[in-house]
């Protein structure tokens, strides 16, 4: 990403601020990777089920592309699920179609495996509230897909706000279409000392998966979801 400060995705929902209202989440024992999405797949790796914006649940369904750039069906589902995630919006769904050995990676973390990369995403939907993409655009088709973003980031309970510009690189495994590396780089600018990116600092691959709670299946992830957008609306 070109960030102007330390992202959020490294953030999850923890950040021990005194002034504000932030409340630990409970430690999530036993994190099941049992969605079903990860597992339909057929003796040559392959998905059974083809991914599409509307079974996976996608908001980000308008994707822009550059001049020149034309994405596929598949990786405009893929783009906009990660979109969806860069915007606080996590489900089981979205995160199916990423390979569980996945890693996400950005210059404050790099977790691999869904219970660690999950954490970041659940982490940020609960520390961060509202997220809202400013804007966004497709500038490779390639492998990696590369994506302009400009995020605006905003810390619950004490409404500090950040506007934070990236380049988002989504690597994708040719024999299962599924995502195996999303890379989060920030432009080279001087990261401002605030409130923000105290809470940027709190997380890292090896302790938000210890706070953040990670629905364990379908049913408790809707609950999970409807839970954020309530609060938010």
């Amino acid at each position: 990403m070109h960030l102007r400060i330390s992202p959020p995705h490294t953030v999850a929902s923890i950040i021990l601020i005194p002034s504000s209202n932030l409340i630990l989440l409970p430690i999530t024992a036993n994190i099941q990777r049992c969605y079903p999405y990860h597992h339909r797949t057929m003796a040559t790796g392959k998905p059974t089920d083809v991914p599409t914006l509307a079974s996976i649940g996608v908001k980000n369904t308008v994707i822009r592309e550059a001049p020149g750039v034309k994405l596929s069906p598949h990786q405009k589902v893929l783009v906009g699920s990660v979109l969806d995630l860069f915007e606080a919006s996590p489900t089981l769904r979205h995160l199916s179609l990423w390979r569980e050995g996945a890693t996400f990676a950005d210059p404050l973390t790099e977790a691999t495996g869904f219970s660690r990369y999950a954490a970041q995403w659940y982490g940020l939907a609960s520390l961060f509230r509202p997220v809202a993409i400013q804007r966004h655009e497709v500038l490779s088709a390639g492998d990696p897909i590369e994506v302009a973003l400009s995020n605006r980031y905003v810390v619950r309970g004490v409404q500090t706000a950040q506007t934070i510009d990236s380049v988002v690189r989504i690597w994708v495994g040719p024999e299962d279409g599924k995502i195996v590396r999303v890379e989060d780089r920030w432009d080279g600018k001087d990261q401002p000392e605030n409130i923000v990116m105290e809470a940027f600092r709190k997380l890292n691959a090896v302790t938000v998966p210890m706070v953040v709670k990670v629905p364990k299946d379908e049913e408790e992830d809707m609950k999970m979801k409807a839970e954020r957008e309530g609060k938010s609306s």
